[in-house]
């Protein structure tokens, strides 16, 4: 990786230089982004873009992957976009083909693909389960496995979006919540298995930020009053770019020795456990 690199010469020279701002930058690595079309993941190819990554991205929503598209292209760097469902094997062999064929390798994979829909686990049928399976689990794997070669021994940085979800009771979205977890999981057995490829696997594990899709799932659980509903202890809510910034240190040289590792960034939810900030502003359990 380069930073490695800067870092030796920096020893052999006797050097020590601290942190630099150059530290923090991606400059023609390569980044793969699932689910780029909106919300979090456009934010995500954006801010790596802006770092000095290359992009492909992939969404079912050919619409809105196009102005992620045009978004990433106006940086300046070069961008694979593809319309797919990240649940369809073949089309996403086919996009790791592509990849091959125009870039010849991949640094960073962000998979960021995943969704829900709420529901008491025993109304859930066997193919909504299926379906929640692939989406937020089977998915994961066969980027990960397709990316594997192409990051051959230089080292890489692989990040799974998961969800507060993974890390407590889910009610309504059991099967998400499970697969959420599981991908958690994984990424800890990876990060052991893949560290002598100097290959990193972390977890970013938002709460609810407020995007199109998190909108129409928020609507659909709520079952009391807007008054009773609570706020995470820090004033602001968090948004999709707080979500890219987490998601380009953990991609980077800044955090090259952080492996299977989840970074919360819930404004403090995970960490305040059954406490509830109520919005008239004081704390219940």
């Amino acid at each position: 990786m380069l930073g490695e690199a800067r870092q030796s010469a920096r020893v052999e020279k006797g050097e020590t230089m601290g942190m630099q701002p150059s530290d923090a930058l991606l400059t023609d690595r390569v980044a793969i982004v699932t689910g780029a079309g909106q919300g979090i993941g456009a934010a995500i190819a954006l801010a790596l873009a802006n770092f000095g990554a290359h992009l492909a991205i992939c969404d079912h929503n050919a619409e809105t992957l196009d102005a992620t598209t045009e978004r990433v292209r106006a940086t300046g760097r070069e961008v694979l976009s593809v319309g797919l469902d990240v649940r369809d094997p073949p089309a996403v062999d086919a996009f790791f083909e592509a990849i091959a064929s125009q870039f010849g390798r991949v640094d960073i994979l962000v998979n960021n693909a995943g969704g829900t829909f709420f529901a008491p686990f025993d109304k859930v049928n066997a193919k909504g389960e299926q379906t929640l399976i692939a989406e937020n689990f089977t998915s994961v794997t066969q980027f990960i496995r397709n990316s594997l070669p192409l990051m051959d021994d230089r080292g890489g940085s692989i990040v799974n979006i998961t969800s507060i979800e993974a890390h407590r009771a889910a009610p309504g979205v059991a099967i998400y919540a499970a697969m959420k977890a599981a991908q958690v999981s994984l990424a800890k057995t990876l990060a052991l298995e893949l560290a002598p490829r100097r290959i990193r696997v972390n977890c970013m594990a938002p709460d609810m930020i407020h995007t199109e899709g998190s909108l129409a799932l928020g609507e659909a659980m709520q079952a009391v009053s807007e008054d009773a509903w609570f706020l995470q202890p820090l004033p602001d809510d968090g948004t999709v770019d707080d979500a890219a910034a987490a998601v380009v240190y953990l991609a980077g040289d800044m955090s090259k020795f952080v492996t299977g590792s989840t970074l919360h960034l819930d404004g403090g939810n995970w960490a305040s456990g059954g406490w509830k900030l109520l919005r008239r502003g004081t704390f219940v359990v």
